[in-house]
Order: C-alpha cells, then sequence, then structure tokens
C-alpha cells in the first residue's frame, strides 16, 4: 500500500506542478471567502482515488473534496490532493500532496510529496520516516528560545476560535520565529526531519494531517491536544513537536486558552 500511495502521490504531484496558472475558475468553500476549491484540487483527487481503487475496490476513501465512500471498510485511505490552495492559486511553489493509510482507526502508512523542491516524506507504523529515501528525526534543541515554529490559520480565522489569535502572538513572543507556510501537511513533514521545533494549529481537518502525524511519531516527535493529552486525527486542534520543547509549548497555549497574553519573552 506505502508503494502505490507513492506512485499516486507522484502523479497527482506531477499534475499538480504542470497545472499552476492553468486555473480558470476559483471558488469558494461553505461561504468562506479563503477556503477556496479548483477543478484542480478535483482532478488530483480523482487521478489519487481511481488509482488507488483499481487495486483496492472495497477500501474505504476520506477524501477532502468528494468525503467518504465506504464506511464498511478495515482500511481508510485519508487524502488531501492538493493541500495548499491559496499558494496554488497564486502561483506560490509551495503545496503538497497527501496521502494516508488508516487501519481499524490507526494510522499505518503515510506519503507526503511537495513537487516544486520533488521532496517525497513517507513512513509505515514502527518502521521510521523517511525524506526521498533518506531516514529522517525531529531536531535536537531543547529551548523555546532556540525554536523556530510553524502555524496555519483557520478560514475562520477572522472570528479569532479558540483564541487562535492569542496563541499566535504568545508563542511569538517565547521563540525564536515563527513561519506560516500555507501547508500543514508540510508543516508536519518540516518538523519531522527537523527544519521547525514544532507546529500548532487551532483546526484542522483529518486530510491535513493524517500522514504528518504518522511522520512526527515515527522521527522521533511527540503529538497532542493543546493541553498535552493524547489526541487524533479526527481532533481540530493539534500540537506537533520534536518532543523536547512539548510541555513548554503547552504551558503557553494554556494562557491562550485562557485568554491571557504573553508580553515578554522572559
Amino acid at each position: 500500500m506505502i508503494q502505490l500511495a507513492i506512485e499516486a502521490a507522484l502523479e497527482a504531484g506531477k499534475y499538480l506542478k504542470e497545472s499552476v496558472g492553468k486555473v480558470l475558475q476559483v471558488e469558494s468553500k461553505f461561504g468562506q471567502e479563503t477556503n477556496l476549491v479548483t477543478q484542480i484540487d478535483k482532478n488530483a483527487e480523482e487521478i489519487i482515488i481511481s488509482k488507488i481503487r483499481k487495486k483496492f475496490p472495497d477500501h474505504d476513501f476520506l477524501a477532502e473534496e468528494s468525503g467518504s465512500h465506504n464506511k464498511e471498510s478495515e482500511y481508510r485511505w485519508v487524502i488531501d490532493p492538493l493541500d495548499g490552495t491559496l499558494n496554488f492559486t497564486h502561483g506560490i511553489p509551495l503545496f503538497s500532496v497527501s496521502i494516508a493509510v488508516e487501519k481499524q482507526g490507526e494510522i499505518v502508512a503515510g506519503v507526503v510529496y511537495e513537487p516544486n523542491l520533488d521532496e517525497l516524506f513517507t513512513a509505515e507504523k514502527g518502521k521510521g520516516a523517511f525524506l526521498n529515501k533518506k531516514p529522517i528525526r525531529v531536531s535536537k534543541v531543547d529551548s523555546l528560545i532556540e525554536s523556530m515554529m510553524v502555524t496555519g490559520f483557520p478560514y475562520t480565522i477572522r472570528d479569532n476560535p479558540d483564541n487562535a489569535v492569542q496563541h499566535f502572538v504568545n508563542l511569538l513572543m517565547k521563540v525564536q520565529g515563527v513561519r506560516r507556510l500555507g501547508s500543514a501537511a508540510v508543516d508536519l513533514c518540516y518538523v519531522a526531519c527537523g527544519r521547525f521545533e514544532g507546529f500548532w494549529e487551532v483546526s484542522l481537518n483529518a486530510w491535513d494531517m493524517a500522514a504528518g502525524v504518522l511522520f512526527i511519531e515515527e522521527a522521533g516527535g511527540r503529538f497532542t491536544d493543546f493541553r498535552g493529552a493524547p489526541s487524533s486525527i479526527y481532533n481540530k486542534q493539534i500540537l506537533a513537536t520534536n518532543g523536547l520543547i512539548h510541555d513548554k509549548v503547552v504551558e503557553v497555549l494554556q494562557q491562550g486558552l485562557s485568554g491571557k497574553n504573553v508580553t515578554s519573552r522572559s
């Protein structure tokens, strides 16, 4: 299944890269002006699902653009055909394809392909995480002030759900820097390979994080909710770090959860 996921991700990624600048129509989803979908998203999803369905016709699919297909199956493929649609529509070369395999509620394999840099992240449960076939590990940074963090904002950011703005400001005051790349799958991959120390977001969907969470765990990192409790890809709130700074980030997030602002780096 991991090889099939790789083949599907590479094929969809090639299609996405070739389609940059060729979007004819952009639609908004759920009445949210910043939650975009294009025909390219839908075509990429069809490329992936049709390829997998030929070999595993009875498997379930949970995909961003088409929902779930067969909930009775032991296996579910969790798919984001284009993670970073806003980047894509603006011609920003940072977006990805994310495919994960879930068996009876547990993620057992994952693939994220970033076609612009030709970076292929892969992992199987218990077998480690890899970037272009080379093993990856989380960073060894253990202090907040030396940490580079990454985050994303929900489409409803103007409503400040779950104090998203406070979390951003509070962590900005405590860490070396914060980035916002526009693709949660890439964010998680970058934590897994040590480019960032941690990633948090107040509201993600399962397809945004399914493969990335497996990379975090297989690369030696830690994944929880904002309170440090065990979590799952169906909990929209996510904190993923190298493990060494995790509890310190939880402390800062706890202040944000209560609506408090951190005013200094002390």
